[in-house]
Order: C-alpha cells, then structure tokens, then sequence
C-alpha cells in the first residue's frame, strides 16, 4: 500500500506504515477521522472568534491601531505556535492526539486575527470566504465518497507538481519580499493575480481528494486508531490553506470593485 501519493506536507511520507497497522484501542476509521475533523473546525472557530472579538472590542472605526495592538501578540503567538504544533505533529504522529487540537487553537488565534483585518476593510468578506470554504471542502468530499473524482496517478502527479510550484512561487516572493520586492501578480488586483489565485484556490481544493484518499487507504490498512487525530490534523493544514486562498482571492475581487 502506498502512502505517498497526498501533495499535502502531512501525508508526504509512510506514517501509517511506520506505526504499523494495528492497535490494542482500535483501528483507524474514515467515519473516525471526519468526526475528529468537525471537532478542530469547532476548536479553530472558538479560537478564531476569541481574537476576532478582541479586535473589534478594540476599534473605533477611525483607526486599526488600537485593534492591532489589542490582537498582535495572540495573532503572533498563533502564528508561530501553529508552525512549531505542525511540525511536532508531523514528526511525532503518535502524539497527535495531543498536538492536532493544540494545532486547531493556534491556528484558530491567528485566523481570527487575519480575518478581522479583511473584515474591516470588506465588510462580509469573511463570511463569504468561510462559507465558500465548507462548500468546497463538502462538494469535493462528495464527489470522492461517490467516486467522481478519484486520485488516480495522472491527477496525483499533476496535483504534487502544481503544488510545489506554487510553494515554490510563494518563497520566492518572500525571499524578494525581504529585500524590498514586490511580486505584483501575487498582490495585485490585475487580471493575471486574479487568475492566479483561482488556480491557487483549485489546486487547494484537489489537495483535498489526496488526503481523502490517503486517509481512505490508511483506514483500510488497519492504521492505529490514534491516527484518526494525525488524519483529520492534515484535512485542517488544507481547509487553512484553502481558506486563506479564498480570502485572498475575495479581498482582489473587492479591491478591484471599488
């Protein structure tokens, strides 16, 4: 059984082959790890509204000042608590029943912050973005449980390479971002930056075919059960990212209207 096949950093190596493929409190399910899921998306939306409500407690309407003081160092601290829980999480899978909801409040912190931000500037942005997310991810789960769409090796590979490319075009810009360069097409409300956070916003959402199979195949093999926390902890790094993508390409839509 190959594990490999997900673009997503998370599922990029035989973590479930490695810790075998059974356990004395059970086995991985596919129903498991979807409820495992719903539970950090109400761990991240919890998080996400404790700063947003602090930013809002704290604007008066004339000024982000305040309101950025008020949520800097939550919007900071989640930043990077995010980053350090993925990455133990990644490395130690057996701990992720610990680090995925400690990864979910991190990520719900900054979230909430950076949505507060668009907010302000594009009254019902977020909603939008938010709605436009849980579409997504629940029209493409359907179209994988009713095998529409599956990851055969073509997509697979066309799915990694469009992937890393786009990781790849992301630390360029923050490379050159770093000595005082601007990647218009990334920021821009133009034509080409719109379309290129379409695609951005597709490739997101195929991703989430390959965790849906990966996670598919980890429940057939009889994973251990405690991998239903590592499995929904990668279906959250996507929806994040899909997220911030829809919110991106919204906020260039709103721009250019205005």
């Amino acid at each position: 059984m190959n594990f490999t096949k997900s673009s997503n950093p998370v599922f990029g190596s035989s973590v479930f082959s490695r810790l075998g493929t059974s356990a004395d409190s059970g086995v991985m399910t596919v129903n498991g790890t979807m409820n495992k899921t719903g539970l950090m998306l109400l761990i991240v939306t919890f998080a996400a509204l404790f700063t947003w409500r602090k930013f809002f407690g704290a604007y008066d309407y004339s000024t982000t000042e305040a309101a950025f003081s008020a949520v800097s160092l939550w919007l900071i601290g989640g930043g990077i608590g995010g980053f350090i829980t993925a990455l133990v999480t990644t490395f130690r899978p057996q701990s992720s029943h610990i680090t995925a909801p400690l990864y979910a409040v991190f990520e719900g912190l900054f979230l909430g912050g950076i949505s507060a931000f668009f907010e302000v500037q594009y009254p019902g942005l977020v909603m939008r973005a938010v709605a436009l997310t849980l579409g997504v991810f629940f029209v493409m789960l359907f179209l994988f449980r009713s095998g529409t769409i599956r990851a055969s090796g073509k997509l697979v590979m066309g799915i990694v390479a469009a992937t890393g490319g786009i990781a790849l075009v992301y630390l360029v810009s923050f490379i050159a971002g770093m000595f005082g360069a601007n990647l218009g097409f990334l920021h821009g409300t133009g034509n080409f930056s719109i379309g290129f956070s379409l695609l951005v916003v597709v490739i997101a959402a195929l991703n989430l075919i390959l965790d849906f199979d990966f996670i598919e195949r980890g429940a057939q093999s009889g994973a251990p059960k405690i991998m239903e926390w590592y499995g929904a902890f990668g279906l959250m790094v996507t929806l994040v990212w899909l997220y911030l993508e829809i919110l991106r390409l919204l906020a260039k839509l709103a721009a250019r209207r205005d």
